[in-house]
């Protein structure tokens, strides 16, 4: 069997969806490990609040990529995917069916189809570039920006603070715009028989249950996570500080918000979230095959046979 003939499933999909379910299904039925492509529940922390699988879950069947690096790291894409590839291999080679499960677009983009060749950028140059972000503001280190590499500037909105200062670094890191390297053909996408699919449901049905989860995470100890975290004092940047929930349950921690409006705000940033999630995967991903429900028990008997003849073709 070719590289590219080994099968290879994606479940996709926004948060809320039921993702973690119907892969873990999937993976008792036909042998599968799944692999964790969600850009928060990599961190050895938050497990309620980034609703990663239960240790009982976990249990049923391998998972790997959950709770692997501190939160004082910063993950990319590009270590995520080697990370990735590596547990795909690893379930190949003892005959499982790699089922990468994950709403961060991404990190499922570099995984099936590469990353554009971006050199890696010096932690001193990133430093530089939030420091001066900080000192300057927005607007000022945008003219910067500007003046750098103008084709960026243009297509950036001065309010986005991480694109900003990744146009930045990448500029004065490499002599070249980000623009010029993203122009060039990605790299390093794991040669694979893939097929996605993608949880997509009603987005009134979503919200509903964006809603019930959030008030569910703080009472299972989502409030004592956070303040664990918090505890550690560690940059706020970071991407486990900014967390869906974190902001908001931190300022309540602190004494900004009750705990009530604290739930609000992260219940409404949480629908955003969900929101561009659904956008994303109906232009990023057409190819995937489409399941416009919320998981339920009776969806993974559904789609079973569909899973089942691609496996036929490709196993």
């Amino acid at each position: 069997m070719g590289a590219a003939d080994r099968p290879a499933l994606v479940i996709a999909g926004p948060t809320a969806s039921g993702k973690s379910a119907l892969a873990l299904a999937v993976a008792e039925e036909f042998g599968g490990t799944v692999i964790n492509a969600d850009s928060l529940q990599v961190y050895a922390v938050l497990r309620v609040l980034t609703a990663r699988p239960t240790a009982g879950d976990e249990a049923r069947a391998p998972h790997r990529l959950y709770g692997v690096l501190d939160p004082a790291e910063a993950c990319s894409a590009a270590r995520w995917r080697d990370l990735a590839a590596a547990a795909m291999d690893e379930a190949w080679q003892s005959g499982r069916l790699p089922v990468v499960v994950g709403g961060t677009g991404l990190y499922l983009r570099a995984l099936i189809d590469g990353l554009s060749p971006i050199p890696e950028i010096p932690a001193e140059v990133r430093e530089e570039a939030r420091a001066r972000l900080e000192d300057l503001g927005n607007a000022a280190f945008h003219a910067e920006l500007a003046r750098l590499d103008p084709v960026m500037a243009a297509r950036l909105d001065a309010g986005n603070s991480q694109r900003l200062a990744r146009a930045w670094e990448v500029r004065v890191a490499t002599g070249r715009s980000l623009a010029a390297w993203q122009a060039e053909p990605p790299r390093g996408g794991v040669a694979a028989a893939w097929q996605a699919l993608t949880l997509m449901p009603p987005r009134d049905d979503l919200y509903a249950a964006c809603d019930g989860r959030f008030r569910r995470m703080v009472e299972a100890g989502a409030l004592a996570e956070v303040e664990a975290l918090l505890a550690r004092r560690l940059d706020p940047a970071l991407p486990a500080m900014k967390a869906l929930g974190v902001p908001e349950l931190a300022a309540h921690l602190e004494g900004g918000l009750d705990l009530d409006a604290a739930v609000a705000r992260a219940t409404q940033a949480t629908r955003h979230y969900a929101k561009r999630q659904l956008t994303w995967f109906r232009h990023q991903m057409p190819a995937a095959h489409p399941i416009a429900e919320q998981f339920s028990e009776s969806l993974p008997v559904r789609i079973f046979p569909f899973i089942r003849r691609f496996l036929l073709t490709h196993g």
